[in-house]
């Protein structure tokens, strides 16, 4: 069989559906209709006499002719794909696009106020974003790269760094403090209503203190369980409970007087945001391009980061 145009389109679609075991998912990667993805595949089948995959209502998997195929060609298209990005370099407009998958605090902190200057100044790159706090294999889910905080990076990625360490704050409405008292060490949190934190996981999270050599976590207690960041804060503003979050997302209410911040000698610091990506691929120069750009503006409002 003589190697089409079509058939290596084809190809770039079987892989997708190889990588999500979804049409609907690889559908999103690829930009077309899962029908439309359904359709390729089944005319790719056809022209080589060889079913590649098995379909039903709830799945989609390899057969052994779709497994023998996909070890044998992802690792020439990865290559293709490499050699794409290093011509990308000499090009006088770069352009391609970057699939990232990130947490929402990042979304809000740090691509908010650069994407918009990145769009100015790369108009012919396009970005795919995809928010979750879920953890996720972020390669095999199809993205170039996840933005996460430093200490959750998998630790066979390339990671680099975007921001400096954070400091987490507590924080409630005056209304709250009034009726439920201001504590004074974490232990007093045992006491308060707090919005407790979902990880991605789904393992809940201790809050985490510390004053000159000591450490404490604590596994507070709460009417609310979030996940989000963004909803915490409006359920703060409002005096559901008492909120742990990054400084600089409660910033903006501390500043309008919305939050007052409790047990401030007791704020830990932990890892800022990383971007990370396989060791195995070559590095997308859009994605190259952002890294630059954040570290440029700094949207975090840091001394400048070193690398």
């Amino acid at each position: 069989m003589n190697i089409s145009r079509a058939n290596l389109a084809d190809f770039v679609y079987f892989l997708a559906i190889a990588r999500h075991q979804s049409f609907n998912r690889a559908g999103i990667e690829v930009g077309i209709s899962a029908s439309a993805l359904s359709h390729a595949i089944k005319g790719l089948e056809t022209r080589i006499g060889v079913r590649l995959l098995n379909r039903t209502t709830r799945s989609v998997t390899l057969t052994a002719a779709g497994e023998e195929l996909h070890n044998l060609i992802s690792e020439p298209m990865l290559e293709m794909g490499q050699a794409m990005e290093v011509l990308n370099r000499f090009r006088d407009e770069p352009t391609g696009r970057i699939r990232l998958n990130l947490l929402s605090d990042a979304a809000d902190l740090l691509l908010g106020p650069v994407l918009p200057v990145f769009n100015d100044r790369y108009p012919e790159i396009q970005i795919d974003l995809t928010v979750t706090n879920l953890i996720v294999d972020v390669i095999g889910g199809g993205h170039d790269a996840g933005i996460r905080y430093g200490g959750t990076v998998p630790e066979d990625m390339i990671a680099q760094r975007l921001s400096p360490d954070i400091r987490w704050v507590v924080a409630g409405a005056a209304q709250y403090l009034k009726r439920f008292g201001v504590p004074e060490h974490p232990q007093d949190l045992l006491k308060h209503r707090c919005l407790r934190i979902r990880l991605g996981n789904g393992c809940m999270y201790d809050w985490e203190f510390e004053k000159g050599e000591e450490a404490v976590s604590i596994a507070v207690p709460g009417l609310i369980t979030i996940d989000e960041t963004r909803v915490g804060l409006s359920l703060a503003r409002q005096g559901a409970g008492l909120m742990y979050a990054p400084e600089p997302a409660m910033a903006p209410l501390i500043a309008s007087g919305y939050v007052t911040t409790v047990l401030d000698d007791w704020a830990s610091i932990a890892p800022g945001f990383h971007m990370y990506y396989s060791s195995h691929r070559q590095l997308p120069m859009g994605l190259r391009l952002l890294i630059d750009l954040i570290r440029e503006l700094q949207p975090l409002d840091e001394p400048a980061i070193i690398s």
